[in-house]
């Protein structure tokens, strides 16, 4: 029968693969033009009628669980299916991508957290209250610029939030700044004009940078008082 030793050996070789595959696909991110490569995907995709919305969903998928930055591919939307048909994809294809970031987050390295995390109790207490409230968290750091997109997926497959919560909320978190990119990509009118730079900022846009920035101050603070909330439950509990 396996030792807890050998799970945690198997556990550690997965993260340090995972860190190692981060670490190249972040050095290919950076000398091989992701933008222009997207750019070449979407000019493909137009090109494939129908078939083209389910092979953007896939890319914007794998873009997710693999880091990449799915801006362009956002913007991109616009211009391939319009506004309202392109938010709707984009949503459904950035919600997909996102769940497979975090399940892939939570079977990977969940486990080996939480046995390193074993006897710890603020983190365990800390833990717990992330999970009653996760759905709370989820959709003001998706609101909010400040937090990385990417990177979230991954880090709340780490903690104990329910993924209905987290799908959910991830969903409805999303949607207004899915809206805007989509919406500011159509402007470009072609592929080859489409940028995350480089553009003027609509009164949309500002305003929804100051919702962004809003959320940003209310997820600080929330958080904060929940992880202090649940210390001082937790020190009530062991001095009765």
């Amino acid at each position: 029968m396996p030792t807890d030793a050998s799970y945690t050996k198997k556990a550690r070789l997965k993260i340090a693969g995972l860190l190692i595959a981060v670490g190249i696909l972040l050095f290919l991110t950076k000398y091989f033009h992701v933008q222009d490569l997207a750019k070449q995907a979407l000019a493909w995709i137009a090109g494939l009628g129908p078939a083209g919305i389910a092979a953007y969903m896939m890319l914007y998928i794998l873009a997710c669980v693999f880091l990449i930055p799915g801006s362009i591919l956002t913007l991109g939307a616009g211009i391939l299916f319009g506004v309202w048909h392109g938010s709707i994809i984009v949503s459904v294809a950035a919600t997909l991508g996102a769940t497979a970031a975090f399940l892939t987050g939570r079977y990977l390295a969940r486990d080996w957290v939480a046995r390193q995390m074993t006897g710890n109790a603020k983190f365990q207490a800390v833990d717990q209250a992330v999970a009653r409230e996760g759905w709370k968290i989820v959709g003001l750091t998706r609101l909010s610029p400040v937090f990385p997109f990417n990177v979230l997926n991954y880090t709340f497959g780490l903690t104990n939030v329910s993924l209905q919560d987290y799908v959910l909320a991830s969903w409805i978190g999303m949607m207004p700044g899915t809206v805007m990119y989509v919406y500011i990509g159509s402007l470009a009118g072609d592929l080859a004009q489409l940028s995350v730079h480089g553009h003027e900022r609509t009164p949309l846009e500002w305003g929804l940078y100051l919702i962004g920035l809003a959320a940003t101050v209310m997820v600080t603070i929330y958080v904060t008082r929940i992880a202090k909330r649940a210390l001082q439950t937790k020190i009530s509990e062991e001095k009765q």
